[in-house]
């Protein structure tokens, strides 16, 4: 992987309590995009199942199950179908675990793109993503044109860590050749923020993209939108 991009002037600024902000760090689904767990919610609208099963399903042993295997690259398609069906088959349900991957294209924002892109002009940025194979699936759903805007892509596939494992975070610092007080992260997940706080990076919690938007340009002190 090339070393992250260094801009030419010095565009760093002053955020949120004193912190000299020169990198921005993005998650990918819930933030660039609608959140996979409307997909999730999608497949068990369409399959008559408890609202929540699939989150909660992923909430069972959530460092040793189907999914974070699959996502810090252990499993195969194959081999993560077979485990999450017998998973979700002892909690009492049957599904089509290649069909819950396939609902989880979700769709760009446009705004989140575009302040991304801004921020790629005058700082440092990463995407931090868990996920089996984001630069593969996400270039053939169409994301291809926004993974040209991050200087770094630090995949739980390639890694094999995945959030919310500190050591995700540092990896991704060394490769961007920043400190974590130098970074702002933007998550869906609160559970991913925490972590990345403690390490002394600024965190935006994506619940309402608007408003993480005006949060984010508050800290970086540019115009986003």
């Amino acid at each position: 992987m090339p070393p992250p991009r260094v801009p030419s002037v010095d565009t760093a600024s002053e955020g949120r309590g004193g912190h000299e902000v020169t990198a921005v760090l993005w998650d990918f689904g819930g933030v660039l995009t609608t959140s996979p767990f409307d997909g999730f919610a999608a497949y068990e609208s369409a399959n008559s199942l408890q609202p929540g099963f699939i989150r909660r399903l992923n909430a069972t042993n959530p460092d040793t199950n189907a999914w974070a295997g699959l996502e810090r690259g252990e499993l195969s398609i194959d081999e993560f179908a077979e485990r999450f069906e017998a998973e979700a088959a002892a909690s009492g349900t049957a599904i089509d675990a290649r069909a819950v991957l396939d609902e989880l294209r979700g769709e760009l924002r446009p705004a989140m793109v575009e302040a991304l892109r801004r921020c790629h002009t005058k700082l440092k940025t990463g995407l931090l993503t868990n996920n089996f194979s984001a630069t593969d699936s996400n270039a053939n759903s169409g994301y291809a044109p926004v993974l040209q805007h991050f200087d770094v892509v630090v995949e739980s596939s390639t890694t094999g860590r995945r959030k919310p494992d500190p050591r995700f975070y540092e990896i991704a610092c060394d490769l961007m050749q920043i400190e974590p007080t130098q970074a702002v992260f933007l998550d869906d997940l609160g559970v991913n923020l925490k972590p990345a706080r403690a390490m002394g990076m600024l965190t935006i919690k994506v619940q309402d993209p608007a408003t993480a938007l005006l949060e984010l340009e508050d800290v970086v002190g540019f115009p986003l939108t």
